[in-house]
């Protein structure tokens, strides 16, 4: 059965996905931490990813959210805990490669502190405007915000819709105006009123406005296009080429963890990943899964998104919240 994001919703409040029997594990669950409140997509794959992960372990895996400082309260948890397996991070771009370089006194290294099990994937935002802006494309959106003053809500500053549009000017040579809010309901709410020009949401915010008519998508962040809005051409088709601001997706655990212990979680992730209701559920929510599941990925991912937005972090003068 397809699982929509609201059915998600309701069996997670009712504790059917964070809180599983510990009877039907035999003992100790695992935890995965999610460094985020609860209900936001991160929240959702990771709750979906927990029931596939059972399966091959042989473990109930429980979702624990410990939100705050961006993702990184419940990274240095997962950076802290005993490096047995039993604590898993599901992490994202901020906690595990670009907030190092928003948050001073970040009190754990992303690349020392954790071993990586594998990326999961990554998931595209989507530049979005008001229905009532007169551009219908990328092209023309350079155009007229080099002839008129517009500007561009965020879930915050730091945050990746914030990064995206730091480097649309950057690339583009625009002068955007952005506008931070305390998240992308607020962001969107502004954008759905007019009272900003534009918005980099997740495709699956964005996807119910666009086909209502109310906003309209220009172009996808990542290299490649959607499959959940397959007509839609990437940013870097058109006219930006290697234009990403896609936001990745990686399983981590404490860095002392015995290889043995990683590889069996790297094994429980690629059997996951395999089995079709996850992957269905992947797919619905706009994922673009990894097609290498290693540690040895993972690092790299973490490592090439750190020194990506090093520059445009430096150059727009980036500040968490």
């Amino acid at each position: 059965m397809k699982m929509t994001r609201r059915s998600i919703l309701a069996i997670a409040a009712a504790g059917g996905l964070a809180r599983p029997a510990l009877a039907q594990s035999g003992g100790r669950p695992v935890l995965l931490i999610v460094p985020f409140a609860p209900g936001g997509p991160t929240d959702l794959i990771a709750r979906r990813l927990a029931l596939g992960l059972g399966k091959p372990l042989g473990q109930v895996v429980v979702v624990e959210n410990r939100p705050g400082a961006g993702g990184n309260i419940g990274a240095e948890f997962v950076a802290r805990s005993a490096p047995d397996g039993q604590t898993i991070l599901f992490g994202t771009s901020g906690p595990l490669a670009i907030n190092r370089m928003l948050y001073p006194d970040q009190a754990y290294d992303p690349v020392k502190d954790f071993a990586p099990i594998a990326p999961l994937g990554r998931i595209p935002n989507v530049l979005t405007v008001n229905a009532k802006v007169p551009a219908r494309s990328v092209p023309e959106l350079v155009a007229l915000a080099k002839k008129e003053r517009l500007s561009f809500g965020s879930s915050g500053n730091g945050a990746s819709s914030h990064l995206a549009g730091a480097l649309f000017n950057r690339m583009a040579g625009t002068t955007i105006e952005h506008i931070p809010y305390k998240g992308t309901g607020p962001a969107l709410n502004d954008l759905l009123a007019g009272h900003v020009a534009m918005v980099f949401t997740d495709v699956l915010t964005a996807l119910p406005h666009i086909q209502g008519g109310r906003l309209h998508g220009l172009g996808v962040t990542t290299l490649e296009r959607s499959a959940v809005l397959p007509d839609l051409p990437t940013v870097a088709e058109q006219g930006l080429p290697g234009y990403d601001a896609s936001v990745f997706f990686g399983l981590t655990v404490a860095a002392a963890t015995p290889e043995p212990t990683q590889a069996r979680l790297r094994s429980a992730l690629a059997s996951a990943v395999g089995q079709p209701e996850v992957r269905q559920f992947l797919d619905s929510q706009g994922m673009q899964v990894a097609a290498d599941l290693t540690g040895a990925a993972l690092t790299t991912v973490m490592t090439e998104e750190s020194s990506r937005w090093a520059r445009v972090i430096k150059e727009a003068n980036v500040r968490a919240d």
